[in-house]
């Protein structure tokens, strides 16, 4: 933001991916203990995770531990920084692989935002082994299918690198979604943004 509380301009649309991904948040609110934990898988630079403690915390009055993970060392310590400098003390950043990833406390909600490829899986994965009740993933990137997918019937849709990533990126979410289920979740697979954000 500027310093009158302006977005900048280049930052607008990962603005509204978070005001969207806060008011999915909301709607699961209720279902985080007073004092849970939320971690944040493929954190990056944590807008998200910067806002959810704040929602959590400040606005909905809760004692939330949040964990972030990424492998990125700069941006870990960079987050620690800012959260030390904002005294959010229930707020910690780790460099560390998803895949795993072990965690010595009940978990009572997972976030991805945008964790890359294999990475959402692993997050899923950690979800179902540690038996955490809410999760909200808004996975990107993933090509682990895109070099599997053939298909002769299928041909002329795949022919174009464009398509083949859509049907890569919907068949990933749909074996995922099943798998969710498979495993006692109720899943609910929705378009996150409009494509352009």
């Amino acid at each position: 933001m500027t310093n009158d509380g302006v977005v900048l301009s280049d930052k607008q649309k990962k603005f509204r991916q978070i005001i969207k991904f806060l008011e999915l948040i909301e709607s699961v609110a209720e279902n985080i203990p007073e004092d849970g934990n939320i971690v944040d898988f493929g954190c990056g630079k944590s807008y998200l995770t910067f806002a959810m403690y704040y929602y959590f915390n400040e606005i909905l009055g809760k004692n939330i531990s949040f964990t972030g993970l990424d492998l990125k060392s700069d941006v870990v310590s960079h987050c620690n920084g800012i959260a030390k400098e904002l005294k959010y003390d229930r707020l910690n950043f780790f460099c560390n692989d998803i895949n795993g990833y072990e965690y010595d406390k009940k978990v009572d909600m997972i976030v991805t935002l945008h964790a890359c490829d294999t990475a959402t899986d692993y997050a899923l994965y950690f979800a179902i082994k540690n038996n955490v009740k809410n999760i909200l993933s808004v996975p990107c990137c993933q090509h682990e299918l895109f070099y599997q997918v053939s298909n002769d019937v299928m041909k002329p849709m795949l022919k174009h690198g464009i398509r083949k990533e859509r049907f890569s990126a919907l068949l990933t979410d749909s074996v995922r979604g099943l798998l969710l289920e498979a495993c006692g979740y109720r899943v609910n697979i929705m378009e996150f943004v409009d494509m352009e954000h």
